[in-house]
């Protein structure tokens, strides 16, 4: 099973890859690659992310990207689970998670 990617997810993935191939192609496809491979792991073990209660309250967790600097921010409720957003850790996710 694959956790899903939310239309929110999938427009900041696009955003994210067309902003990295500006200066390296092969980055932006290897964060495609990335959330991809990512989203299996998670389909796989929902519980695979940490809380950050301060930020947003369970069922909502964050994965870190191995080699990138963004954060995947799901719903391990969920059957299967999906994918919120997908965010630079350098954002202010307070401020844009609040409504989750």
């Amino acid at each position: 099973m694959k956790a899903l990617i939310s239309a929110d997810a999938g427009q900041d993935l696009t955003e994210a890859a067309r902003w990295i191939a500006r200066d390296n192609g092969r980055a932006a496809k290897g964060l495609r690659d990335a959330v991809v491979a990512a989203a299996v792991r998670i389909g796989g073990n929902p519980e695979l992310g940490r809380m950050r209660p301060e930020i947003a309250g369970p069922p909502v967790r964050f994965l870190a990207m191995t080699g990138y600097h963004y954060i995947l921010v799901y719903d391990c409720a969920r059957r299967p689970p999906v994918i919120l957003r997908v965010l630079h850790g350098a954002r202010d996710l307070p401020e844009i998670l609040a409504d989750i």
